[in-house]
């Protein structure tokens, strides 16, 4: 199935049934990383529940939550770090949720991110199912949650929350409901940069369908309204929150960009990544390091080849790509890497439709000791360096 093709979607308590298989072992794999990240923390003497909810990005985005923007902190190299880094959408539903809940402001960011993992497991499911089918759809989302650094899924981060609105979007997309993707891709603007990604889905499935109807034949003028208005939207979230943050530090449009220099985040093409990696092959241990950073991105990049060859749907293929380009060519914190590029679960349908077509006790066995692998690294990883 390619491009805008589309099945018939089942009614909503059907399709929960539908994606409760996926749902169910996704729970089950992340209860298990969360079970072996308590143990290893506690025969640490660390506190797993703050490694989740109070490290890293998780404090940045609970401050905004309770005290807005405005916060930075000015490092002795010159640089500095403002929360205006970071995009709104997450620190609103935590304050959100605060304001009506007992529950603190890291309580509430660790419930969304639970909630929205299951929610992004779902999109997920739905469209894998769409184009793979049902059997490839629950593949996909175990394979998902399986990832070394699926940990992330359940910390009060924003990558859980932002995979939900892309995939709800681009399932949206392949089934033609285009006010609905343009909302959702809004929305997840307003939750990271890589928005852009799922905005460029949208744009360019919206302008290719367009073309297409209209050399076949004159289209209702109710559907030609619909897709222009989910391409008016898409966008809005990204551009509202960027051009705030411009007026905000009276640096214009492109002030949100000096507030990433700020953190040494920008878009070099992949130089600084490439120099990163060439750096490791200056003595023999860390030259090892290096190899394996050169094979992982290759087998990124073979993955997105072969779901192109498999003939996945063009808003994947857009996705997909710009969310690799974003991820391999920013010079941010390499060791964010694999946590941005969580978002691009498209990647792994290739290994989906490869899992589905084995007897189901092989596919299990795989998947079990995939999770118990995924657990065990994650609580190491949690522990120690983990995702900056």
């Amino acid at each position: 199935m390619t491009d805008l093709e589309t099945r018939v979607t089942p009614p909503g308590s059907a399709a929960l049934r539908r994606a409760a298989p996926a749902l169910l072992g996704y729970a089950a794999v992340r209860a298990l990383g969360l079970l072996a990240l308590a143990l290893w923390s506690a025969a640490r003497d660390k506190n797993a529940y703050t490694l989740l909810t109070a490290r890293w990005d998780a404090l940045w985005y609970t401050r905004v939550a309770e005290l807005g923007y405005g916060y930075e902190v000015r490092l002795p190299n010159g640089d500095v770090h403002s929360n205006l880094a970071f995009f709104p959408l997450l620190p609103w539903l935590e304050r959100l949720l605060h304001a009506v809940t007992p529950l603190s402001y890291a309580d509430a960011g660790f419930v969304v991110s639970l909630l929205a993992s299951l929610a992004a497991a779902g999109g997920i499911f739905a469209v894998a199912d769409h184009v793979y089918g049902r059997r490839a759809g629950v593949c996909a989302v175990l394979v998902w949650a399986v990832l070394p650094v699926g940990i992330v899924q359940s910390m009060a981060y924003s990558e859980s929350l932002f995979t939900a609105l892309a995939a709800w979007s681009l399932y949206a997309v392949l089934t033609g409901r285009w006010v609905t993707a343009g909302a959702l891709a809004s929305l997840s603007g307003l939750t990271r940069p890589v928005g852009l990604a799922v905005v460029a889905a949208v744009w360019v499935s919206s302008a290719v369908s367009f073309a297409r109807t209209r050399s076949a034949a004159p289209e209702p003028g109710a559907h030609a309204a619909r897709r222009a208005l989910g391409m008016v939207l898409a966008p809005l979230g990204a551009a509202g929150y960027v051009l705030w943050v411009g007026h905000r530090t009276g640096k214009g449009p492109l002030g949100y960009l000096d507030v990433q220099a700020g953190w040494r985040n920008g878009f070099d093409g992949g130089y600084a990544f490439a120099r990163f990696v060439a750096d490791k092959f200056t003595s023999f241990p860390s030259a090892l390091a290096g190899l394996g950073l050169i094979v992982g991105v290759a087998l990124l990049l073979w993955l997105y080849v072969v779901g192109v060859r498999q003939g996945q749907p063009l808003p994947l293929v857009v996705y997909t790509g710009v969310v690799l380009a974003l991820a391999l060519c920013a010079s941010s914190y390499f060791g964010s890497k694999p946590r941005l590029l969580l978002p691009a679960f498209p990647l792994l349908f290739p290994l989906a439709v490869a899992l589905a077509r084995l007897r189901t006790p092989r596919s299990a066995l795989v998947v079990a000791c995939a999770a118990v692998a995924s657990a065990v690294y994650g609580a190491w990883w949690l522990n120690g360096s983990g995702p900056p």
